[in-house]
């Protein structure tokens, strides 16, 4: 019973340190400015995101949609995050939509 309880305990951990990469399944949505990218997707900026939250990854330094309250959480840092690369973040997402086919 205890091995279960610390093996379930681990598993959580894992997950909550986990770091944040965007979601490849939005790249659509990267860039368009037009608030239709959904929490977990990549953003450039807030006005991507349909929560109006891109938080930076620290680790990637790329953004990722975010509710406010978790927008701290996982290694981000926080909504407003206007990203300096954007260009090649958008040419990264226009090359993923084209390999996935939507």
């Amino acid at each position: 019973m205890v091995r279960i309880a610390a093996a379930a305990f681990l598993a959580f951990a894992f997950t909550a340190f986990a770091q944040v990469t965007p979601n490849n399944a939005g790249a659509k949505n990267v860039g368009q400015g037009n608030g239709q990218q959904f929490i977990t997707g990549g953003c450039t900026a807030d006005a991507d995101c349909q929560s109006a939250c891109c938080a930076e990854v620290q680790s990637s330094g790329l953004g990722v949609c975010s509710a406010e309250a978790a927008s701290n959480q996982n290694g981000k840092l926080g909504c407003g995050f206007v990203d300096p690369n954007a260009a090649s973040t958008i040419a990264n997402a226009q090359a993923q939509v084209k390999k996935q086919g939507f």
